[in-house]
């Protein structure tokens, strides 16, 4: 029986409204942290433009196979095993990253060494986009009391988890080349944030 994450299921469609939009233009996306895989097993046979390239810890990849093997008519390429603390990430060629409620659930070192990563793997590039989807504070608030709550419940098994800051994301994205430059408003309290890799004098 396959594995299944129920906020894959009630929140794949809205993301997709907004990712086949923002990755139009986009050859390869690496996702990070894919768990289950269902993300990669419905996103990928609506944008056949691109390759999705999931990625995660390699005991997920169990997971994540049982879903990608059963799509039909499109060739989704294994897992990557990617640990975002490693300073060396996989060769992937990816013009764009996508991530799915990950940055709550990292420790802070990771989400920091995540957007890092990211920034290096578009380095060489003249262009780069990260989108960034899960529930985020603004101005160190809570936007509703049901974040507030689950903000509590994620502290109570780590106190290191927890709903990260707009601002705080902003910065580090920006010490890694990036630029937020658009928050889609989701279902449920979510944000897909949207960050594309500065341009540079040499990029234009």
């Amino acid at each position: 029986m396959k594995p299944c994450a129920e906020s894959c299921e009630r929140n794949q469609q809205p993301i997709l409204d907004v990712l086949a939009e923002e990755f139009a233009a986009t050859k390869k996306v690496l996702e990070i942290g894919s768990g289950t895989g269902q993300h990669a097993a419905f996103f990928a046979p609506q944008m056949r433009h691109l390759v999705w390239q999931t990625s995660d810890l390699s005991e997920d990849h169990a997971d994540i196979r049982c879903w990608i093997e059963d799509v039909e008519d499109i060739s989704l390429p294994a897992p990557l095993d990617l640990d975002v603390r490693s300073e060396l990430w996989p060769d992937t060629g990816a013009d764009a990253v996508f991530s799915a409620n990950t940055a709550h659930i990292m420790h802070w070192d990771m989400v920091c060494a995540m957007v890092a990563g990211v920034g290096r793997l578009f380095a060489s590039m003249d262009r780069g986009r990260f989108c960034l989807y899960g529930p985020f504070n603004e101005k160190r608030k809570f936007t509703t009391a049901s974040n507030r709550k689950f903000d509590a419940w994620l502290k109570k098994r780590d106190p290191l988890m927890g709903l990260r800051d707009l601002a705080e994301m902003e910065k580090i994205a920006g010490e890694a080349g990036l630029a937020l430059c658009r928050s889609h408003t989701m279902p449920a309290n979510n944000l897909l944030l949207v960050f594309d890799k500065v341009e540079t004098t040499h990029a234009r």
